[in-house]
């Protein structure tokens, strides 16, 4: 795990807190939504889906900077739609640096290299760019010849300006361990990110691709084949350790998708950013008000495939913190990788 030294005590304070307040849920990261409108048309997204009146719409910076220290998190995931294309998404990302949170603006990077002047580097901020393999793979995932180079191109010049830069992956069950391997390595070797988060694809409802997404038992096989050699070590992966025995498989948790909740548009969503049973208009309610035991894989069946960051990460955290072994287990590939 990458997480710059900072940041992970950062978290474990916080977490810390959580529990000597005695609290049992409370959000380790927010993923903001403060727009649904994209300048791609990727085949396994569904936020593309919403009418054109709500394509149009920008959040107030007052709103997304509020429902965020509203929640607490430390964190946030700024997505969409596409970030960069909010007339004011600097001004969310200034107020937000400024009260101290650590900030990721997810992007498909078209827009990156003009908008980069609006930004500034900071230890707690991150330009984090979707990369779904190398160019074929991506450019056909994205539906646009392309992208991929211009994502390359922007990775480098935000690195050559001072900025921190993560990237995102999606895999499809037309990946392979190789595919996989190929675009990490690229990632990690030859453009020299500074972090990368890995995810199983999940089956939107709305996407228009539904058969290239992957099951529970296809997932598990792939990461475990992708991480064998010693690939997990050398990787800078921003995750957890455990989450990553989780993806092949030797460890299994329950979701606890309350701890990164998703606030767009339309207000605070249920139960996370990947299903939509209703919006609510504080955290406090998503918490207190979600029947939280009805989710999960076994429960609604339309948890069954889902291995996703955004449920499970969490669980993994959580389970480290809980445990000396794997606290020191996740100090060590911290100090690791922040001496790489």
């Amino acid at each position: 795990m990458a997480m710059p030294l900072r940041q992970s005590i950062k978290v474990a304070t916080y977490l810390a807190e959580q529990k000597l307040r005695k609290r049992d849920k409370f959000p380790l990261i927010v993923e903001l939504e403060p727009l649904f409108a994209c300048n791609l048309k990727c085949e396994g997204c569904g936020k593309i889906q919403h009418p054109a009146g709500v394509l149009k719409q920008r959040m107030p910076v007052a709103q997304a900077v509020g429902a965020v220290l509203e929640s607490g998190a430390p964190m946030v995931s700024i997505a969409g739609g596409e970030p960069l294309m909010h007339p004011q998404i600097d001004e969310i990302v200034r107020q937000l640096v400024a009260k101290r949170k650590y900030v990721f603006l997810c992007t498909n990077a078209m827009l990156l290299r003009k908008k980069m002047d609006k930004f500034t580097p900071s230890p707690y901020f991150a330009f984090a760019v979707h990369i779904d393999g190398l160019r074929e793979r991506h450019d056909e995932s994205v539906a646009k010849e392309g992208v991929f180079d211009e994502a390359v191109a922007a990775i480098k010049e935000a690195k050559r300006r001072g900025f921190r830069v993560t990237t995102n992956s999606t895999f499809f069950n037309t990946d392979t361990p190789q595919t996989i391997i190929e675009v990490l390595n690229f990632l990690n070797d030859d453009l020299k990110v500074d972090e990368m988060m890995i995810s199983p694809a999940y089956a939107y409802e709305k996407a228009p691709d539904q058969d290239h997404f992957l099951g529970v038992e296809q997932t598990r096989e792939l990461f475990k084949k992708a991480f064998a050699g010693g690939n997990r070590r050398k990787w800078r992966l921003n995750h957890s350790p455990l989450f990553l025995d989780f993806l092949e498989g030797k460890v299994d948790f329950p979701c606890t998708a309350w701890a990164i909740p998703n606030y767009s548009l339309f207000g605070w969503q249920r139960p996370c950013y990947l299903m939509s049973d209703g919006y609510v208009p504080t955290y406090r309610e998503l918490v207190e008000k979600t029947d939280w035991d009805k989710y999960g894989r076994g429960k609604d069946p339309r948890c069954d495939n889902c291995m996703a960051h955004c449920g499970y990460e969490p669980t993994a955290v959580l389970a480290t913190m809980g445990s000396l072994k794997e606290s020191l287990r996740a100090m060590r590939e911290t100090v690791s990788g922040n001496r790489e």
